[in-house]
């Protein structure tokens, strides 16, 4: 079998894979600083349940990538992935300019990768993402193994930007 005949294993980054609660706090008062809370993203430790399922399902899928995070980032992001072991594939990201909520970008994603692989699974800490992606007929993990965060749920639904 080869790569592209794998299915894919869809995993979002942050409270996902990246635990994001060190810099809440740039989200939590106004104005929100999303130059600092994306700066300090480098910082953020691995969340082992979701490091653990990339890795296992890395053994049978292609393991991608689909995060909320600006374009950006893509450097620091890259260079996280790495340095927790996790395994290379492709990154999805938003457009710096681009606010739409995350269930709307990555459920718009998920249909374009389904058009040509199988879609394994979804692993996202994101309710609305998750439902959205359940409705559509993706079979969904929700990462319940970070701590919720209120800001972060206003930042991805209706500000777009994480």
């Amino acid at each position: 079998m080869t790569d592209n005949d794998r299915p894919l294993a869809v995993f979002d980054l942050d409270n996902t894979l990246a635990d994001t609660a060190h810099r809440q706090r740039f989200l939590e008062r106004g104005p929100r600083d999303w130059d600092r809370f994306f700066a300090a993203a480098p910082q953020d430790p691995p969340l082992a349940e979701g490091v653990a399922l990339a890795r296992e399902s890395a053994e049978e899928c292609e393991v991608v990538y689909l995060t909320g995070r600006p374009e950006r980032c893509r450097r620091d992001t890259v260079d996280w992935l790495a340095a927790q072991g996790l395994p290379e594939g492709r990154i999805w990201m938003r457009r710096n300019n681009d606010r739409r909520p995350a269930r709307r970008t990555k459920l718009e994603i998920l249909r374009e990768l389904a058009r040509t692989r199988e879609i394994r699974v979804l692993v996202d800490d994101d309710e609305l993402v998750c439902e959205d992606a359940e409705r559509a007929g993706f079979t969904v993990v929700r990462a319940r193994w970070a701590a919720a965060s209120a800001a972060l749920k206003v930042a991805q639904e209706r500000e777009g930007r994480t």
